[in-house]
């Protein structure tokens, strides 16, 4: 499906492009409808669906998305007729009908083929008529007849060339080249007419008048024909018709006709044969050569062009006014005066006449941007970025230099003052004689003042898009602000105050608000709050119109206009759908004028817009299912389905697209659609703008899709509805149901056999858990005995070694008892009565038996201690295994003396001598070398 690109294109009446405005024009390029550029005949189907006989063969137009159907023989169509529920063409060789087939697609019948007719070598069709139950194509050499019931056919050959054929009040005409202008009566050629005047003259259209028959010719112009007359039609049109070349032709709704040419695009002749409009490629067609034109059944006129296809929407309630060079610029103000329509924009003011078609005129003294236009007092007066002017005979007269004036407004009962609002608060003017003068500045309120309305005499409201809204009181002779004070309302950009049915109302994208003067605050207007808020809330500029008692206001997809209520006090709320983006306005810079009664100007960015409400009349429209796809959810291309009978699809078939239409072709309006599944969802969704819906990965069951549209603000006539349904996976289905069944008893059957197994091993498993228990039980018990032997050898180690450590402190301390008596001995003077003692204390220090008890004791304890020595150092002696002995038992020097019965330093010597024949390094401690063996 084509993705659609809607190009709106505005042009304008007469050479002056800048004065004149028209309806819009829709332009598709090839790329557009992806075909070639030719389309050389245009077709409306009973649905409203547009065919075209395109260089590519036959295209399908639904309202959203272009289709191109090729031709079996791929060969360019020239012609193209919808009749009834068949689409005629034509082409090189070949005619024959389209019929669509349930899947939404064509299936096509070579009525050569299937009747068999020899046609001339390189025969095309160039025309195809119905009448009466039977279809007419043209070749340039024959007309052939075909019976529609009987399927069969009659032929008029000719030996000159046909150059057209015709159909006039259900009577079928055609030109014989150089020959004369034919018609068919019961199924025979009939000559009407060989006049000379007309005689070599291409005639391309006949049209009815009065009670003859209006001639339009290729190259002279038009024609008539009466009482078997011929001759030129003095109008206007022919001027420029004998100066072009005329290729197509349509006699419009309301007898106008609309001529096509080869280089000068299309123009409109009226009734009278007057020149209503030309348009050509400069301002807006695709291309000058209009090789067809058809009038759709909404009035719309489709333009096969030499490049592309385009649409004049004739019956828009819209005229455009397109500013292409940007001179006038961006609008913010207009008005009507004096029979003249006012502009003012970034630019500056320009004017012209309202009834003219002249280009706009820029009022010198002007340049800069144009805030407020407005006549009060009768007289123009126009608010400007440098200051206040009065517009008299299109001459600018500044009468304040005070920088920007957004507004000026009367005070009632005093006619000859009045306020404006300016970038730096409120001053007053004043009427002078015949003339118009600043007075004065309102001291005490330096703000930006917009928006002012009245409440009373010398009170008003006052808004700031970016601070609020103020209510000030201004004293009684408008020259200072005695007291002002914010109101509570929330500000907002974009937001405006204005005054409407005796209410101030106050706009935000918050909402409406009304002021009630007896509460002195802002109340939400919940019904206009909910058309002016929300998620369509563009800007808060509201805009009255005192001429119709109009309150005009400004959303995304809409024009909003308020009415008072005819029977009730609920006012009347009107929209007119057309986009913001295409109406192009400046947000909160919004502007209307009314020019007449029902008709408005719409200032954008660009140019402006004329709204006529009396066309804004719209019936609903009618939605078409076009083609349903589907697809499993792995694959990249989709399939068609049957749209005639109820779908069921495979469960991996799950993923659907729906492509739907509304034949409806003036896009100012815009169609949106909303759709829901059934069986997923009741809600139906948002309105959205594509014409196509997927739905991926459903889950099975049954579905009601349904779709509806809504062109402008009008929902459609019908809703499309589809049933289908989405198979239950195979794991879902009885049969599997079944086998799960069987598997799970045949299942149930193995757990249970396992089972018994299982817990037969289970039984083994704990028997030897069992066993091992009361084996690792007898281990545990051994290990405890073993441990209690052990506590009690080291409990018996432990006494030894006190008995150790007693009986040696017992010899340190016996020894030194002896050794001190000694000493007093050694004292005595007379020693000779004493030596016996002496010497049985020498005996009693030299007693070997202390030793042997001391290392019976040691070897109890330590009994490798000495073999290890000796074996470590087989060099030293017993008396240095007594010394090791005692280091080993960590004595000091000083404890060991009276155990060797030497001094203290003669246990360092043997301390030392031991050293050496350790062979100990001089760092290493020998005490803890004896340690640690």
């Amino acid at each position: 499906m084509f993705k659609k690109f809607f190009v709106i294109v505005f042009v304008f009446f007469s050479s002056q492009v800048f004065t004149q405005e028209i309806p819009p024009i829709q332009v598709f390029s090839p790329q557009e409808y992806n075909a070639e550029d030719q389309n050389w005949a245009i077709t409306q189907s009973e649905n409203g669906f547009i065919y075209a006989a395109n260089n590519s063969g036959l295209l399908e137009y639904n309202g959203a998305s272009w289709r191109l159907f090729k031709s079996p023989n791929e060969d360019i169509l020239r012609s193209v007729n919808a009749v009834s529920d068949r689409i005629y063409s034509g082409g090189y060789m070949d005619f024959g009908y389209w019929v669509k087939d349930e899947r939404g697609g064509f299936i096509y019948t070579s009525l050569l083929a299937t009747e068999e007719i020899d046609i001339k070598e390189d025969e095309e069709f160039w025309k195809i008529i119905d009448i009466e139950g039977y279809v007419l194509f043209q070749s340039l050499e024959s007309i052939y007849i075909y019976n529609i019931k009987e399927e069969s056919f009659s032929i008029i050959n000719s030996e000159v060339r046909i150059n057209k054929m015709f159909k006039v009040d259900e009577t079928i005409y055609f030109q014989k080249d150089k020959v004369g202008l034919f018609k068919i009566q019961n199924g025979k050629e009939v000559l009407l007419t060989d006049a000379s005047i007309i005689k070599d003259k291409e005639i391309i259209n006949l049209y009815t008048k009065d009670d003859g028959l209006i001639l339009l010719t290729k190259s002279d112009g038009l024609f008539l024909f009466n009482n078997n007359l011929v001759s030129k039609w003095s109008v206007e049109a022919n001027v420029f018709l004998s100066n072009v070349k005329v290729y197509s032709s349509v006699e419009l709704s309301n007898s106008n006709l609309l001529i096509g040419t080869i280089s000068h695009g299309v123009i409109l002749v009226g009734s009278s044969g007057e020149i209503l409009l030309k348009i050509d490629k400069s301002n807006g067609l695709s291309n000058n050569t209009v090789l067809s034109l058809t009038q759709d059944k909404f009035g719309n006129i489709w333009l096969g062009l030499d490049n592309g296809i385009n649409v004049l929407n004739l019956e828009s309630p819209f005229k455009v006014y397109k500013d292409k060079l940007g001179v006038l610029g961006t609008i913010y103000t207009s008005a009507k005066h004096n029979g003249n329509i006012y502009l003012g924009t970034n630019q500056g003011l320009f004017y012209k006449s309202l009834d003219a078609n002249v280009e706009y005129t820029f009022i010198p003294g002007t340049k800069g941007q144009v805030w407020f236009l407005e006549i009060l007092q009768g007289s123009l007066f126009c608010g400007h970025d440098q200051g206040t002017f009065i517009i008299d005979n299109n001459v600018a007269k500044k009468i304040s230099d005070e920088f920007g004036t957004w507004i000026i407004k009367e005070i009632e009962g005093v006619p000859n003052l009045l306020i404006q609002g300016n970038y730096k608060g409120l001053f007053i003017l004043e009427s002078v004689g015949k003339s118009w003068r600043l007075r004065n500045k309102i001291e005490g309120f330096d703000i930006s003042s917009r928006y002012i309305e009245f409440i009373r005499y010398n009170e008003l409201l006052v808004n700031h898009e970016l601070k609020g809204v103020y209510k000030i009181k201004i004293d009684e002779d408008f020259r200072e602000v005695e007291r002002f004070d914010q109101t509570l309302i929330e500000k907002g950009v974009k937001s405006s105050i204005v005054s409407f049915e005796d209410d101030i109302i106050y706009s935000n994208k918050k909402g409406v608000f009304r002021y009630s003067k007896q509460d002195e605050e802002f109340l939400k207007d919940s019904l206009l709050s909910n058309v002016f808020s929300g998620e369509n809330y563009y800007s808060g500029k509201l805009i009255k119109d005192d001429e119709s008692n109009r309150l005009w206001g400004f959303n995304k997809d809409e024009i909003v206009y308020i009415e008072p209520g005819n029977l009730s006090n609920q006012p009347k709320v009107n929209d007119i759908s057309i986009p913001q983006k295409i109406r192009k306005n400046k947000a909160g810079y919004e502007n209307i004028l009314r020019l007449e009664e029902d008709v408005y100007l719409i200032g954008g960015t660009d140019g402006y817009l004329v709204l006529d409400l009396k066309k804004n009349r719209q019936s609903p429209a009618q939605i078409y299912l076009n083609e349903i796809l589907y697809r499993s959810f792995k694959q990249d291309y989709y399939s068609s389905v049957d749209m005639e009978e109820d779908l069921l699809l495979a469960n991996k078939d799950n993923s659907l697209r729906f492509n739907f239409s509304v034949p409806e072709f003036d896009k100012l309006a815009g169609t949106r659609y909303q759709y829901r599944v059934k069986g997923m969802s009741e809600e139906w969704s948002s309105w959205v703008s594509d014409a196509h819906v997927s739905f991926e990965n459903l889950p099975h069951g049954d579905y009601t899709f349904e779709a509806r549209s809504i062109t402008g603000n009008v929902i459609s006539s019908n809703t499309i509805t589809y049933n289908f349904s989405i198979e239950k996976p195979w794991s879902k289905k009885p049969l599997a149901i079944v086998l799960y069944t069987l598997i799970g008893f045949l299942f149930a059957l193995a757990v249970h056999y396992l089972n018994r197994r299982h817990y037969k091993k289970q039984k083994y498993k704990l028997l030897e858990k069992k066993e091992q228990e009361i084996q690792l039980e007898q281990l545990e018990n051994k290990r405890k005995l073993i441990q209690f032997k052990n506590e009690n050898l080291q409990l018996d180690i432990e006494n030894k070694n006190r008995e150790l450590g007693t009986a040696t402190m017992n010899l340190v301390k016996r020894n030194e008892l002896l050794n001190n008596i000694k000493v007093r001995l050694t004292k005595i003077k007379s020693i000779d009565g004493l030596k016996p003692v002496i010497g049985l204390i020498d005996d009693n220090l030299n007693d070997s038996s202390d030793w042997v008890l001391f290392e019976e004791a040691f070897n109890n304890v330590d009994k490798d201690f000495m073999k290890r020595m000796k074996s470590l150092h087989p060099s030293i002696t017993p008396n240095d295994l007594r010394l090791c002995a005692y280091l080993r038992l960590n004595l000091s020097s000083k404890e060991i003396a009276p155990l060797l019965n030497i001094s203290h330093k003669s246990v360092e010597v043997k301390r030392y001598r031991l050293r050496k024949k350790i062979g100990l390094d001089h760092d290493q401690s020998l005490a803890n070398y004896i340690l640690g063996l």
